[in-house]
């Protein structure tokens, strides 16, 4: 038997997908899509949520902007650990949204003090790939001299 709640399909369901899309297409640009497709073949629903409830009724609530957001996901999937590849999303759209590999990298030092340094080092690693991949750095990496 299927509720509203549970069918996916339905009109208001589709138009917070479809919202949800937008908000991270705005934010993550094509990263964050993929992650969406990749789950067609084997969990379309948990896609659905992600970008319905996670991106369409979470990241467009009013009272953070889209960095301090980047920035609270950025400490929570560091503090968590084992989120390495969402943490590669999540920093490529933190870059996209403003802030700075300076901000990122010193976010994921604070973690230290809270999660500990395993945490942190992953994080950083992880972050350190995607400014690889986008030909940044932070500024803090210049050597000491």
């Amino acid at each position: 038997m299927s509720t509203a709640q549970h069918d996916v399909t339905s009109p208001g369901n589709l138009g917070r997908r479809d919202h949800g899309l937008d908000v991270l297409a705005a934010i993550d640009g094509h990263a964050g899509t993929a992650v969406i497709d990749s789950l067609a073949g084997v969990s379309p629903a948990l896609g659905h949520h992600v970008a319905a409830f996670a991106f369409g009724d979470i990241y467009d609530r009013p009272g953070l902007d889209a960095r301090s957001r980047q920035l609270v996901t950025i400490g929570v999937l560091t503090a968590l650990g084992g989120c390495e590849p969402q943490l590669k999303v999540h920093v490529g759209a933190a870059l996209n949204v403003g802030l700075t590999p300076d901000e990122i990298v010193e976010a994921m030092l604070h973690t230290t003090v809270y999660a500990g340094f395993p945490r942190a080092l992953n994080a950083t690693f992880a972050a350190k790939e995607v400014f690889e991949s986008r030909g940044v750095r932070p500024t803090s990496a210049a050597a000491p001299g």
